[in-house]
């Protein structure tokens, strides 16, 4: 509804959802990134140059974990509990992105956004698409916005 992100469990003993979590806050920066790196050889420079960093950090700093599921939900909620970033982004196999923009793309945007953080696909704010059919693919990345805004500067200076 536009007024931040409640998290709720459900219970199976009464068959209600109980609240657990109240106002969400996804952390400014966090320090896993969840990609499937299957992909690694059809990626764009920007997406092999933001993993570069993160994997092997220049300041000395300890390197992001890499995790991924492969559940689109279970790899944003675990982004949106421990900050991070989730990218799928657009590779050589899949120009325009694989995810679906209205029913996986926007949800999870807009959960992660209503939490403090950001999605994009690069180039413009997820939310910002306006569909122009109802399976359309884009790419995404969402997370944390220190971690998006350092992918944003990757990707503007290699892309555009």
């Amino acid at each position: 509804t536009g007024q931040g992100v409640n998290c709720f469990m459900l219970d199976p003993s009464i068959g209600e959802f109980i609240l657990t979590d109240k106002d969400v806050k996804i952390k400014k920066r966090g320090k896993i990134y969840s990609l499937n790196e299957g992909y690694a050889q059809h990626f764009y420079p920007d997406v092999t140059e933001y993993l570069k960093k993160k994997k092997y950090p220049e300041d000395g700093s300890a390197p992001y974990g890499g995790r991924y599921v492969g559940s689109m939900v279970a790899d944003v909620h675990r982004t949106l509990v421990y900050g991070g970033i989730f990218l799928y982004p657009a590779n050589v196999k899949s120009p325009k992105g694989k995810l679906r923009l209205l029913y996986e793309c926007n949800p999870m945007s807009f959960i992660i956004e209503q939490a403090g953080g950001m999605a994009t696909t690069g180039e413009m704010n997820v939310l910002d698409i306006q569909p122009e059919n109802i399976h359309q693919r884009v790419p995404v990345v969402l997370g944390s916005p220190e971690d998006v805004q350092e992918y944003i500067a990757i990707y503007k200076k290699t892309r555009m």
